[in-house]
């Protein structure tokens, strides 16, 4: 198997699967008369651009752009069943964007740093290590009790199930396999660039990011940090997540990745064949639209 092989990737949708790569992205979904729907579409100039190539900068671009790739998805699949009439583009798109953006970095930031503080203050903590892993700690009980929790509502449960036919078509793939549901199921649920695995480096970055910046008695000023360094957290995610992915024969490498791909346990759920078929064909057609499109 060839070491250049595409990094391509994807995310579950509403009763569906999108694959995103270099110039290209396609939507496969089952309509409720149970047919495969399709959309395609070229990706962004962005892609085309070398600022892609930059570390650290490119982090940032291309996870706001896959946000607003995802959300947009995320519309169509719900127009296809019928849940939505309108998708979303251009300010109300960015507004939505700006409104998760926000969400998350109160649910997952500032109530961690808050509920930290005031655990501190209570117990005396003055040792800044101990204060960044009690927040570290509150962190990643939010993240993990929040999918959790999410995992248990049954639209999401069929989410999670295409989130893993979509995780198992990429692994077949990058495994050399012809492409039917029937050989892409025995393929693994896990995938190195997994975005639920992106979201736990986030998390474990933050606490020795933190830390090595000392002690923050004031309140407003650990906010604010908290805050203003979410970008710089993405930057290093996204790097070491590609790194590692970039060097899975190392044993080193696979042994540091061990709890990302666990993590993934909790947002991928064993699909049934006819999900693994809608999963192929996003990635069949997305392929299709990338031989047109990076034709000169």
């Amino acid at each position: 198997m060839t070491d250049k092989l595409p990094n391509y990737g994807g995310q579950a949708v509403i009763e569906g699967v999108m694959m995103r790569g270099a110039r290209a992205v396609a939507i496969a979904m089952r309509d409720p008369e149970d047919n495969i729907v399709l959309h395609t579409e070229p990706l962004g100039g962005i892609y085309k651009t070398n600022i892609v190539k930059i570390p650290f900068l490119r982090g940032l671009i291309l996870l706001w752009d896959s946000m607003g790739l995802g959300m947009r998805a995320l519309t169509i699949s719900a127009n296809t069943q019928g849940e939505e009439e309108e998708q979303l583009e251009g300010w109300a798109l960015y507004l939505t964007l700006g409104i998760s953006l926000v969400f998350s970095i109160g649910l997952f930031f500032v109530l961690p740093a808050t509920g930290s503080h005031l655990i501190e203050t209570w117990l005396g903590v003055d040792n800044n290590w101990v204060a960044n892993l009690i927040e570290g700690g509150i962190r990643l009980s939010i993240l993990i009790g929040y999918i959790w929790g999410v995992g248990k509502i049954s639209d999401i449960k069929r989410v999670f199930m295409y989130h893993g036919a979509e995780h198992k078509t990429i692994n077949a793939f990058e495994a050399g396999e012809e492409l039917t549901p029937e050989n892409v199921a025995k393929y693994s649920l896990e995938h190195p660039r997994c975005g639920t695995g992106f979201l736990l480096t986030v998390m474990l970055i933050s606490i020795l990011f933190f830390s090595l910046l000392g002690p923050m008695p004031n309140i407003w000023i650990r906010l604010a940090l908290r805050i203003s360094m979410v970008p710089v957290l993405a930057s290093l995610s996204y790097e070491y997540i590609r790194w590692t992915a970039n060097n899975l024969k190392s044993p080193i490498v696979r042994f540091m990745i061990r709890p990302n791909m666990a993590m993934q346990r909790l947002t991928t759920i064993e699909p049934d064949l006819g999900m693994l078929e809608v999963s192929i064909a996003s990635f069949n057609a997305m392929k299709e639209k990338e031989l047109e499109y990076l034709v000169p």
